[in-house]
């Protein structure tokens, strides 16, 4: 049984003004308890299968709603009028461009950042630029130069009109960025109204539309140029070397128009990130906005200029509002939705309508149109149409003691209809792995696994984010040691209080996750049954060589202390391929051959050197996927192939 959802007609539209039929829906039904019968198996298709539709925003006037739609007859751009939800408009795009963002610019434009898959010197990357759709005049143009570049859709200033935008772009492939005004109108002008700066390649503008600060990497030094104001010469203010960092940046998230003050996340005297105002002149604090007494401060939202929020972790997501009205209209959604997260994620200029995200750990969710005037809540979007939240599980937060006595924080996940004893579990620990954490929020394989039957633990093993930067300093020059030891002690956790069968236990993972998996069961492989990695790292030594052509020479050198620690170790001690031909214990290995974070060689050195082990892995491979999915068939596949491999060597019954 599937949720209803509003935009389930439009994948197959093709004529402008074609209407899509709308129906009242009551909030959906939490998810019950685990202790009840067992579920029954969901398909892996219902796991794979995305809603179609993504980057779903209001226009200021609140009179319109635009969707990016990706659908068997392709990718395009819808736009509804957003009382009715018919379709007003329809831009077909290209294959092989993908959508990174869209944007309103006033009432009657839309900006959309548009990436393609290239090559630069051999190595792989994404070219961006910026398209321009005048819904008005019914035109569509690329903005920005004919020679692709990476750096091509920083917009940092959008005039509240739509008349004009500023946007941090470079002039070509080998440049800095230089900052252009451009005329938002079909064959419009474009002027530099602010040079490159070498090193400089984040540029800020204030809410005027005035560019105010530079910020970037040269001859060893984070270099910093501000102006007070649009008359004001640039200058550099700080030039901080790698060891200064920590002390003295802060992240710049608003500057304040007609002054010296910006609102920045700064860690202060508690060690804790929070929302200050600084004078930028004179990098001083002013005043403290905000924070948290146990958590840092991720991110802000503004309205008008001014802070209305904070946002931190901690068990979940939450939000700390500084602003009275939206602190009640959340309350007024809490109290009328079932669901424990709730998130307004796009609203018009006068609170009229807004589009709200809910759902929760046991619920992927749904988006409701939500017209305020009229007091009428609608569902537009599931995100996962084919799911019975019903049959779900729910993630509780865990806590145990490491054998070091360091404090692991994770989220433990129990098959329902199961008695929680003696339980086959799965260590599933997240990517990264520094500054990445798990936190109680919907998950696909979690939800995949229970409903077959088995125990999920997911570790913040120590060098995870949201933690503070003690617990985050703990993983430095650990991978593969200290932060494997956390994933061993969390299965002896789970041993100990007679949840898991110590001789039913494997790994699974992506990335670092898929790291972690190959590497448990070459280091133990008395511990581990079996293990399942998805682009996991397997050459420590070639990755971060790899990792190279990302870094700044700086960057470079203090991303490989962090791998390495202080007392530098031989990485090719914990890298599994080097240790491949000892493979005793079964493994699914699994690729994508355009993976651009951990390449294709990380697949083939692992399987070519574990050719004569013991027990050969089990090899898929995806020749049209990178480091994640974008074919819903594709993952399909590998979800197919992870729940065989593990009913074979692990199974729940």
């Amino acid at each position: 049984m599937s949720r209803f959802s509003v935009f389930a007609a439009l994948c197959a539209l093709s004529v402008v003004g074609a209407p899509a039929v709308l129906a009242q829906k009551a909030a959906p039904a939490t998810a019950t308890s685990p202790e009840d019968t067992r579920p029954p198996l969901i398909p892996t298709r219902s796991f794979a299968s995305r809603s179609a539709f993504s980057a779903i925003h209001l226009s200021p006037d609140g009179k319109a709603i635009v969707t990016h739609i990706s659908a068997s007859r392709g990718k395009f751009l819808a736009v509804l009028d957003a009382a009715d939800h018919s379709l007003q408009r329809r831009y077909a795009l290209n294959d092989d461009d993908d959508v990174e963002w869209v944007r309103w610019a006033g009432n009657d434009k839309l900006l959309v950042s548009l990436s393609t898959l290239g090559r630069f010197f051999g190595d792989e990357v994404r070219y961006t630029r910026l398209l321009l759709l005048d819904l008005a005049a019914g035109t569509s143009d690329i903005l920005g130069n004919d020679e692709p570049v990476v750096e091509g859709d920083d917009v940092i200033f959008i005039a509240e009109d739509g008349s004009y935008a500023l946007v941090s772009v470079q002039k070509n492939v080998r440049a800095y960025p230089s900052v252009y005004r451009y005329e938002l109108a079909a064959g419009g002008k474009r002027w530099r109204v602010q040079d490159p700066r070498p090193g400089v390649w984040s540029w800020h503008a204030d809410r005027n539309g005035v560019v105010r600060l530079g910020m970037g990497w040269r001859r060893g030094r984070l270099r910093i140029y501000y102006r007070s104001g649009p008359d004001a010469d640039l200058r550099l203010i700080e030039k901080l070397k790698a060891d200064e960092i920590e002390d003295k940046f802060w992240d710049v998230v608003q500057i304040v128009s007609g002054s010296d003050h910006g609102h920045v996340l700064h860690e202060g005297p508690s060690g804790r990130v929070g929302l200050y105002i600084f004078d930028l002149s004179t990098r001083e604090p002013v005043d403290l906005v905000y924070e948290h007494p146990e958590h840092d401060v991720e991110r802000v939202l503004f309205r008008d200029g001014k802070p209305v929020g904070v946002f931190f972790t901690d068990v979940r997501d939450r939000a700390h509002w500084l602003d009275q009205g939206y602190a009640e209209t959340y309350a007024q959604l809490e109290r009328s939705l079932t669901q424990n997260e709730i998130w307004v994620i796009s609203r018009a200029k006068d609170n009229s309508r807004m589009l709200v995200r809910a759902g929760s750990e046991a619920d992927p969710g749904l988006i409701y149109n939500y017209d305020v005037t009229g007091k009428r809540m609608e569902v537009l979007v599931e995100m996962r149409p084919e799911i019975d939240i019903t049959h779900l599980a729910v993630p509780k937060p865990i806590a145990y003691t490491a054998r070091d006595g360091t404090r692991i924080h994770g989220y433990l996940t129990l098959p329902r209809g199961r008695e929680a004893s003696g339980l086959p579990l799965i260590i599933l620990p997240h990517g990264g792995p520094y500054g990445i954490r798990d936190k109680l929020d919907y998950d696909d394989k979690v939800q995949l696994l229970a409903n077959r039957g088995y125990a999920v633990l997911q570790p913040n093993f120590r060098g995870s984010g949201g933690y503070g930067q003690d617990f985050y300093d703990l993983g430095v020059g650990q991978i593969g040691r200290g932060m494997q030891d956390d994933l061993d002690d969390g299965m002896d956790w789970a041993v100990a209080r007679g949840i898991a069968d110590p001789a039913r236990v494997c790994v699974v993972g992506g990335s670092y996750g898929g790291y972690a998996a190959l590497w448990a069961v070459i280091r133990n492989p008395e511990r581990y049954r079996c293990a399942a990695s998805f682009a996991g790292v397997t050459d420590w030594n070639l990755i971060l060589k790899y990792d190279r052509r990302f870094f700044t020479r700086e960057a470079r050198l203090r991303w490989r202390q962090r791998v390495e620690g202080e007392e530098e170790f031989d990485l090719d001690d914990v890298s599994p391929y080097r240790h491949a031909e000892t493979l005793n214990r079964p493994v699914l290995i699994a690729q994508g051959k355009k993976d651009d974070r951990v390449p294709w060689s990380q697949f083939r050195k692992f399987t070519r050197a574990a050719r004569k082990a013991p027990v050969a892995p089990v090899e898929l491979v995806f020749d049209e996927e990178g480091h994640s999915f974008d074919e819903p068939e594709n993952e399909q596949r590998w979800l197919d192939q992870l729940v065989a491999f593990l009913a074979r060597h692990n199974p729940a019954d």
